[in-house]
């Protein structure tokens, strides 16, 4: 049997999170990322996720469920959190780029198009991933050809769903931000 290629996943938590949302549910993170495990035999999953000092349970809950944090700092005003991991993203992808056969990339947002192109020429796009074609830039799509998939339909697998009296927040679930570009 050949050798599978190295599969990394790059995610922007806060697209990913907020697109599954507006579709009316929660991820469960612990479960995407036995999906991702499972599915796509990602070996390193890189969440890209703004750094609030409140929210340490929660990192250290991501952690445990497999996922290697990169963080970006977040400012804050006028009542709103920002900090953009797009940026970063592209910066660790390529950093890792010799380590990976193949890149997995979590998002919507038309800003990585470039990168998604530029990996797909290289035959080193494994898939796309967004929430959901509705949402999904049309520069994505394009870039990504058909190499991309929505996880709208996986909601049965990767739905978060309360049990018991879960204290504090977990990976399982994360915090909602309407207007914010941080997790």
């Amino acid at each position: 049997m050949a050798n599978r290629p190295v599969t990394y996943a790059f995610i922007d938590a806060q697209n990913l999170n907020l697109g599954v949302q507006s579709m009316g549910w929660k991820l469960d993170w612990k479960r995407f990322r036995v999906y991702l495990q499972h599915k796509y035999r990602i070996e390193k999953a890189f969440l890209f996720i703004g750094y609030v000092s409140e929210n340490q349970r929660l990192y250290s809950a991501l952690q445990q469920a497999g996922y290697i944090l990169i963080f970006k700092p977040v400012l804050t005003g006028k009542g709103k959190t920002k900090g953009n991991v797009d940026a970063e993203l592209v910066l660790h992808s390529m950093i890792e780029y010799p380590r990976y056969g193949r890149a997995l990339i979590v998002t919507s947002d038309g800003d990585f198009a470039c990168l998604v192109k530029y990996l797909a020429e290289k035959n080193k796009l494994a898939m796309v991933l967004s929430p959901q074609y509705e949402t999904c830039s049309v520069l994505l799509r394009r870039a990504a050809k058909s190499l991309i998939a929505y996880l709208k339909y996986a909601r049965e697998k990767l739905e978060y769903k309360k049990r018991g009296n879960a204290e504090g927040r977990t990976a399982s679930a994360l915090p909602h931000h309407r207007n914010s570009h941080s997790v």
